[in-house]
Parts: C-alpha cells; sequence; structure tokens
C-alpha cells in the first residue's frame, strides 16, 4: 500500500501531523488506528513523553509496543490496518544500543514496509540541521539517522516535512 514518512525537528508536530491523517484514514476505513511505539522508558522524563504521547493519541488507538522488533509489529499489520510508527529514531536508538548490525536491521525494515498492506505514516526526527556532535557516537548516530531517513524517503510513497505544526510536501531530486 506504501507509507508516508514524517519528518521533523523535536516538538515541531510530527506525531500529532502523524496521528491526525491516521485518524481520518481509520475513520473511512472504519477501523481502528495503531499506534507502534518503539520508546523504551529509562528515566521519569521519557516517561512523562510517554505519557503526553498516549494522552494525545487517546483511547481510541491501539497501542503496539516495539523497541527492537519493529518488523514483527509490521509484519503483523493486515490490508485495512491503519498504523503510526513512532519514531524511528528511537528504534535506531534502540538498535544502536543493542548493537545490532545497522545495514541488516533496515534491510528487514524497508523490506516489510514495503510488503506491508497497511497504510502507514513513519515519524522521525530530522537530525542533520544542528551542529557536528562533540563525540564519536553522537556522530555516528546523527550519520546513521540521516542515511536512515533518505532510504525511508526514497521508499515512500509521499515524504512530509513539519515545521512549527506546518506542513511541507518534499520531492525526490
Amino acid at each position: 500500500m506504501g507509507f508516508t514518512l514524517v519528518l521533523g525537528g523535536a516538538r515541531s508536530g510530527k506525531s500529532r501531523y502523524a496521528q491526525t491523517m491516521a485518524e481520518a484514514a481509520a475513520q473511512d476505513c472504519c477501523t481502528r488506528p495503531i499506534a507502534i511505539v518503539t520508546a523504551q522508558v529509562y528515566d521519569e522524563e521519557m516517561a512523562q513523553r510517554v505519557a503526553l504521547h498516549k494522552h494525545d493519541r487517546g483511547d481510541a488507538w491501539e497501542t503496539m509496543e516495539a523497541p527492537l522488533d519493529l518488523c514483527g509489529a509490521i509484519n503483523g499489520l493486515k490490508s485495512g490496518d491503519v498504523a503510526v510508527i513512532d519514531c524511528m529514531t528511537l528504534w535506531l536508538t534502540n538498535i544502536l544500543l543493542a548493537e545490532a548490525d545497522f545495514a541488516v536491521e533496515i534491510d528487514r525494515l524497508l523490506a516489510s514496509l514495503k510488503a506491508s498492506p497497511a497504510m502507514i505514516w513513519i515519524v522521525s526526527n530530522e537530525v542533520g540541521w544542528g551542529i557536528v556532535p562533540d563525540n564519536a557516537l553522537a556522530r555516528r548516530f546523527r550519520d546513521e539517522a540521516g542515511r536512515l531517513n533518505q532510504k525511508l524517503a526514497e521508499a515512500s510513497q509521499q515524504a512530509v516535512l513539519i515545521v512549527a505544526g506546518m506542513k511541507l510536501d518534499l520531492a525526490r531530486v
């Protein structure tokens, strides 16, 4: 069916945009939207962020937790399902911390997305606009996130950038 990549910076409105689009599509399809979440809670601040996202989605949403096995969650979607994956940079962090092979995991992810019959919006942070990080791990993360976003954009049916709550449609170059 194809998927839409929703990029943006922190607190840009990207999750809200993806949720709004998925809710409208789910209503049209007479189904319940699915949130596939990748966050892992390691501290109180992250717990508050997760709680805020749950609150914003409300009770109408089904939630699937997939901090590492994102492909398993995607492969479980069926025709007529409407889902938001939030977010790819947290998933990438989880993959990094698990010392998994990025190339293998990203290839698996792309294959699952391409094969999925569901309507999917994928939320990801654009992290390449800031200063160059001062340590090797942060630079590696920034570089891998940029590569992941490029691959997702290339495979997507549509890609949008959310800035200050406003949408900009992206075109291939």
